[in-house]
């Protein structure tokens, strides 16, 4: 997860995964716990909450490596501008960044941002460069955004996201 207020809405949607059968491990962007806390998550999934990439207390001594290899597949919901812009730059700035680019895994990117950021060329260049590598998406559809408006970044409803996660697995 990263730090959108959609985060609220990857709360159903782990309890969905689980339901279908699958084992969530979260990890979770330092902005995304200011949304929702690591918790919530881990009464959930079940599952520790990973955040912290320098974490002493883990039982791996690489953090990063070891769940990019446990991965099937990779679900960044939400999925910001920002966490966006940095996995087409090819940064490994955080636990997140760092699980994807080190694993094999299919990644499926479902974006929640502002009209105009989703919009902005930039991140749309940012996305043609993430799907020309093989990353999944469940385009955002319009709806309201917590700027007040109603726009299309809006991110998609958890079905849709859930019926993408099942394509790919």
């Amino acid at each position: 997860m990263t730090g959108s207020i959609a985060a609220y809405r990857a709360c159903e949607l782990v309890r969905d995964l689980r339901s279908e059968g699958a084992d969530v491990v979260c990890l979770m962007t330092e902005a995304a716990k200011k949304f929702v806390t690591p918790l919530t998550f881990h009464s959930l999934s079940g599952h520790p909450v990973y955040s912290d990439p320098f974490s002493e207390q883990e039982e791996w001594s690489v953090l990063h490596t070891t769940l990019a290899d446990r991965a099937d597949l990779i679900l960044i919901t939400p999925a910001t501008a920002d966490i966006i812009a940095r996995l087409a730059a090819g940064f490994a700035s955080d636990l997140v960044t760092s699980v994807a680019l080190a694993s094999h895994a299919k990644v499926l990117i479902a974006p929640a941002m502002n009209d105009n950021m989703f919009a902005h060329p930039i991140t749309q260049e940012n996305i043609r460069k993430l799907r020309a590598v093989g990353y999944g998406f469940v385009e955002p559809v319009k709806g309201d955004l917590v700027c007040g408006r109603i726009g299309v970044g809006h991110i998609a409803e958890n079905p849709a996201i859930l019926q993408a996660v099942q394509k790919i697995l």
